[in-house]
């Protein structure tokens, strides 16, 4: 549904001479405002409660469109701006689909952009168990079910796993919506959250059962995620990640619940996926 505002924020652009298409809402997302608008997508940044887990920056997502410009890993990026306070980013249109299959292409992905180098506007992501745990609390901290969120505090993950010397560049929510598909290859969008972190973390998120349900409708099978951990280019990398899996899943859950304060049931059931996987991350299938 177009709104007062949206058309004072369309005319705001056609009067700085931005001459697009009748605009189309996407459907779906779940952080901003984005419209196609022929060849060329528009993306306005909503104001909106911090979340815990996943930022919503305009700034890191040009100065990651600007650094991978060429890569084929990103859309190209045409105007930014900012209107009645809110950012906008204007970029090109891809015409492809959101992910659904062959997972060792994702893993061959995010190796290619793990060995990217790092950029300005970068802020340091969660390194080791330590700051996962300390994250994973603060979530529950904020979360309104307290009876569930001691549950998960007494399903805290055991052993310690140091932080990564190397970090890398990372998408940070490299889930399957923001997957395109289009001519045999894959382009990552959305990139309000990219981060200098663990490798890990962009793995721990393609695979997390919540993810996969809430953006694909289902969860990746035993032989997928196999596919993917062995197709990723970085054994040290998909190590890693088995060491720190029951961090990321109790991370994930206590981040389902606290979306699940709005009511939305796919997110009640993300969270019942998360706790089935951190109960059989207990012992990694994977040296």
């Amino acid at each position: 549904m177009t709104t007062e505002f949206d058309r004072r924020f369309f005319q705001s652009l056609k009067g700085q001479g931005v001459h697009l298409s009748a605009p189309l809402p996407f459907q779906g997302g779940r952080s901003n405002r984005v419209w196609r608008c022929g060849d060329q997508v528009v993306k306005l940044y909503l104001p909106q409660q911090a979340n815990p887990l996943f930022a919503n920056d305009a700034k890191r997502e040009v100065a990651a469109l600007t650094a991978l410009a060429g890569t084929g890993m990103v859309p190209r990026l045409q105007r930014r701006g900012s209107f009645e306070g809110q950012d906008w980013l204007i970029y090109d249109h891809i015409t492809g689909v959101p992910w659904q299959r062959d997972a060792a292409h994702v893993a061959q992905l995010l190796g290619r952009l793990h060995d990217q180098p790092g950029f300005c506007a970068l802020p340091q992501g969660r390194n080791g168990s330590a700051e996962l745990e300390a994250q994973t609390l603060a979530i529950l901290a904020q979360c309104g079910d307290v009876t569930v969120a001691a549950q998960l505090i007494g399903q805290r993950p055991f052993g310690q796993v140091p932080p990564l010397r190397q970090l890398g560049v990372i998408h940070g929510d490299p889930v399957p919506g923001n997957l395109l598909t289009h001519d045999g290859t894959l382009t990552l969008i959305d990139w309000q959250c990219p981060q200098q972190g663990d490798p890990s973390e962009d793995l721990a998120l393609f695979l997390s059962p919540a993810m996969q349900f809430i953006y694909r409708g289902a969860a990746l099978s035993e032989a997928e995620e196999d596919s993917f951990l062995s197709a990723y280019p970085d054994p040290a990398i998909v190590g890693r990640y088995l060491s720190l899996k029951p961090w990321f899943h109790w991370r994930m859950a206590a981040y389902c619940l606290w979306r699940s304060h709005s009511g939305e049931p796919c997110d009640r059931h993300a969270l019942q996926l998360e706790l089935t996987a951190l109960d059989q991350s207990s012992i990694p299938k994977r040296a």
